[in-house]
């Protein structure tokens, strides 16, 4: 049995909820997102605080009920604070640059390496070894960093490639002679 179903989710002030049959819709001060919610749960607002519980007592019924809650829970975060993930660049030469919709990267291929934004995300660059992205969608945020980071993950033997800020990358030795 989920307990995480069991906690309510408390809208702070400006995000409104709205239920449309199986389909949530948060708004909030930053955009708003949709949610098409399994037939096995059941949702409810009242006086500012969100609730689900299942249908019927199964356990895939309790899971997805989990489920359906924190991932409301991101959305109400997601448009009241918004999310963010930071990438640093570790190697000689390798440099990021945003311009407009477009993440210009050097990475040590011969030729530079454009990404094209999706909708809804936004990115900096504060340094030329550094880059922010931002957004409302949590599962979309995480999906460009892994792709920005997938371009070139960090290797082993010297740690050079594109690293989340908080990763830790574990070096190997080099080979003894």
């Amino acid at each position: 049995m989920s307990r995480v179903a069991k906690n309510p989710v408390n809208l702070p002030k400006g995000v409104e909820v709205s239920i449309d049959g199986q389909k949530v819709t948060v708004k909030g001060s930053k955009g708003s997102l949709e949610h098409q919610v399994h037939d096995l749960v059941e949702v409810a607002v009242d006086d500012g605080v969100f609730s689900v519980k299942p249908r019927e007592e199964s356990q895939q019924a309790w899971a997805v009920a989990g489920t359906t809650r924190a991932l409301v829970n991101n959305m109400v975060t997601g448009v009241s604070a918004g999310f963010e993930r930071r990438l640093l660049l570790n190697g000689v030469g390798y440099r990021a640059q945003a311009q407009g919709k477009t993440l210009n990267l050097t990475l040590g291929f011969s030729h530079p390496v454009a990404y094209e934004l999706p909708e809804g995300i936004t990115i900096e660059t504060p340094s030329q070894t550094e880059i922010v992205i931002k957004g409302i969608d949590k599962q979309l945020v995480g999906q460009v960093a892994a792709n920005v980071r997938g371009f070139r993950p960090p290797e082993p033997y010297k740690g050079k490639g594109v690293r989340y800020a908080d990763e830790q990358v574990r070096r190997k030795e080099a080979k003894k002679k």
